[in-house]
Parts: C-alpha cells; sequence; structure tokens
C-alpha cells in the first residue's frame, strides 16, 4: 500500500472520529438542556423556530440565571409564606378574583425573595425556566386566569383552577436544594 493511500485513510479515520465525537458532544448538550429545562426545551426550540435557536436561547437563560444570586429561604420567612399562602386560601371562599390577584402578588414576592428578578412576566419565566421547568406551565395558566380575572372574564371555575396553578409554583418556590417544603 502506498503512503499516499495510508495517508489518506488515516486522514478519513481521524475525520470519522472528529465528527463521532462532535455528534456525541451536540447530542450530551441536547439531552442535558432536555433534562434541565423539561417540557420547557420543547416550547423554546418551537419559539424559536428549531433545535438550535432554541437551545441557544436555553443557553442564553442558564446564564443569566447562573448570574443570579438565587437563595434558599431562611425557615422563618418559609413559615411567614406559608402563612400567607393559607390566608389567601381562606379568603377564596369569599373573594375569589381578590384571592387569585393576592396569590400572584405572593408568587412575585415569594420570587424576589429568593433573588429572582421579577421586572416582567416574560423575564420571570425565562428565568424561572432554568430551574422550575417542569411548573412552569402551571405558572403561565395561573397568570393568564389572573389576566382575565382583572378584566372579570375569568369564571369561579377558572379562579379555582389559578389558585391550584398558583399552589403548584408557589410549592416548586419553597423548595430548597431540591427538598420541598410544603405548603400547610
Amino acid at each position: 500500500m502506498s503512503t499516499g493511500i495510508l495517508a489518506a485513510i488515516v486522514v478519513l479515520a481521524v475525520l470519522v472520529v472528529v465528527l463521532a465525537a462532535l455528534t456525541a458532544s451536540l447530542l450530551a448538550r441536547s439531552r442535558h438542556l432536555r433534562d434541565r429545562f423539561g417540557p420547557e426545551y420543547e416550547r423554546a426550540v418551537e419559539g424559536e423556530g428549531g433545535r438550535m435557536a432554541g437551545e441557544r436561547e436555553l443557553r442564553a437563560r442558564e446564564k443569566r440565571h447562573d448570574a443570579l444570586e438565587i437563595k434558599p429561604l431562611p425557615a422563618a420567612a418559609r413559615d411567614r409564606y406559608v402563612g400567607e399562602w393559607q390566608g389567601v386560601q381562606e379568603e377564596f371562599v369569599d373573594r375569589p378574583r381578590d384571592a387569585v390577584h393576592d396569590a400572584d402578588r405572593l408568587v412575585t414576592s415569594l420570587m424576589q425573595e429568593r433573588g429572582y428578578p421579577t421586572e416582567g412576566f416574560e423575564q420571570q419565566t425565562r428565568d424561572l425556566s432554568v430551574e422550575h421547568g417542569g411548573t412552569l406551565e402551571h405558572y403561565r395558566s395561573a397568570h393568564e386566569i389572573e389576566r382575565l380575572s382583572t378584566s372579570r372574564q375569568a369564571t369561579t371555575e377558572q379562579l379555582r383552577n389559578a389558585m391550584v396553578h398558583y399552589r403548584a409554583i408557589f410549592d416548586e418556590l419553597l423548595s430548597d436544594g431540591g427538598r420541598a417544603q410544603p405548603a400547610r
């Protein structure tokens, strides 16, 4: 076998190995993003118009999130929030619209105390998606019903559903390092 043919085979083999490693790296990165973001992965891919653009958006969210100072709640603050949530639930019986509004306010307050910026709903969802992608749809649904409630278009059943959705994201935000501290 000539040296030229042998060199071509070696170059081709190196090229195949490099392409395989690159493919494996891209697949691992996609798997990481799918695992971390849960249902939010597909939403980002669809919203950004493709896998590469969606993954670029999710990596940007990770980078922004890493710069935030997200902190666990001290036990006293957690207990205070649990008490406030109980008050909101009790309020629902007599004033469901007010209770939904107060649940939204309480979730926003909890986000802020944990270290999440609260400058706008869309940015809130992007920031929450990094650690709370599995419950983010609850937050979106609750927020939409709260918006309907503000214009007095939400039914009592929708308001009840909003409270269930807010409860899911509220409980998630109360969690500390994966150890849930559920509202009582």
